[in-house]
This record gives C-alpha cells, sequence and structure tokens, in this order.
C-alpha cells in the first residue's frame, strides 16, 4: 500500500491510533529546512515537530519513548519524512 506524502493530519491520525495520547500536537516544519538534507523542495512533508503526552511513555526512557514514535511513523519515513522532533511526556497525575 502506498501512503501519500507525510502530512499533519495524517501522521497526527496514526499517532492518535497507534499512542492514544492525551495531547497530541503535529507541526510540518518543512518551509524552515529548505536546502537541507531531506528536502523535497515543496516546502512541506519532510520535517515535522511531534508534541506528544500518552500513559503509554510511563516507566519509559526518553529513547523509548521516541523508538515508539518513530515504529508508529515508520512506513512514513520510508517513503520520505526525512527528520521528527519529538517531544514525548507522560500525563501528569492528577
Amino acid at each position: 500500500m502506498t501512503l501519500p506524502t507525510a502530512t499533519a493530519p495524517l501522521l497526527q491520525q496514526r499517532l492518535q491510533q497507534v499512542l492514544s495520547p492525551q495531547l497530541l500536537e503535529v507541526i510540518d516544519e518543512s518551509h524552515q529546512h529548505h536546502g537541507h538534507a531531506g528536502a523535497n523542495g515543496s516546502g512541506f512533508g519532510t520535517h515535522f515537530r511531534v508534541r506528544i503526552t500518552s500513559h503509554l511513555f510511563t516507566g519509559k526512557s526518553p529513547v523509548a519513548r521516541h523508538r515508539l514514535v518513530y515504529d508508529a511513523l515508520q512506513d512514513f519515513m520510508d517513503q520520505g519524512l526525512h527528520a521528527l522532533a519529538i517531544e514525548a511526556k507522560t500525563p501528569v497525575a492528577s
């Protein structure tokens, strides 16, 4: 199955399905990386920032949290998503 170019809504949908986050923000920052490695010249679809809070991160190291995000988006990475800036947090206990 071929996926369309990565977009913030598609990444957000996938992360919502896989990691059930309490908070999620996906920002396409590709326009800030014009001329950099991995940029596709279109100004979108290659560089994203993900801010995510999920109970699935509880007890996991920052590296393990990032791995969960990368694993959820691997097929997008395989098709040209070049970089993710990940801010992965656990929910604050109330």
